[in-house]
């Protein structure tokens, strides 16, 4: 069975959760799943939470600090946490990993933390047998015409512009 490459991208609420539902139908099917959240660190979300109880079938590996990047100044322990994150999905490539999910890596292109030529190198060497899934907001042109399916979240109405913060089970 081929594979597919997915984008989940856009200003809208939506886009990892999307994913990590991919994921639990796919964990579902007997299928393994590897999930890398870059520039997202040291927050107990409740995906990882469910991840351990899944484990080994999904993996969630976060890579990055639980402070925001400086867009206009990135500081070099971000740009370390990037590579990291693109050293393990280089590995993972070579795995039999059915669903690798590159979470929130439109973001680090954007922030310069990670090459929008390596990701597209990534998408292009990967292994048919494995399904491909980027995630975040900015996604780069090239990287939307190098994917099969593309999904843009629009952000029409969101609580957080009422002053309503993140929430434990739906945010975090």
């Amino acid at each position: 069975m081929t594979r597919m490459v997915q984008v989940y991208t856009g200003n809208g609420k939506g886009k990892t959760t999307a994913a990590l539902g991919l994921a639990m139908r796919a964990v579902g099917q007997g299928l393994k799943v590897h999930m890398i959240q870059f520039m997202k660190g040291n927050i107990e979300y409740g995906e990882l939470k469910t991840a351990r109880r899944l484990a080994p079938d999904l993996v969630i590996t976060q890579m990055g600090r639980e402070t925001f990047v400086d867009y206009q100044n990135p500081e070099a322990v971000d740009r370390a946490w990037a590579r990291r994150g693109m050293d393990l999905a280089w590995k993972l490539l070579e795995t039999d990993l059915d669903l690798l999910i590159l979470d929130e890596i439109n973001v680090a292109v954007e922030f310069r933390l990670v090459s929008k030529e390596e990701v597209l190198d990534l998408i292009r060497r990967r292994p048919s047998e494995m399904e491909l899934v980027l995630t975040g907001r900015y996604a780069p042109v090239d990287i939307v015409k190098e994917a099969d399916l593309v999904t843009e979240m629009l952000e029409i109405k969101h609580y957080y512009h009422r002053g309503i913060e993140s929430r434990k089970g739906f945010e975090l």
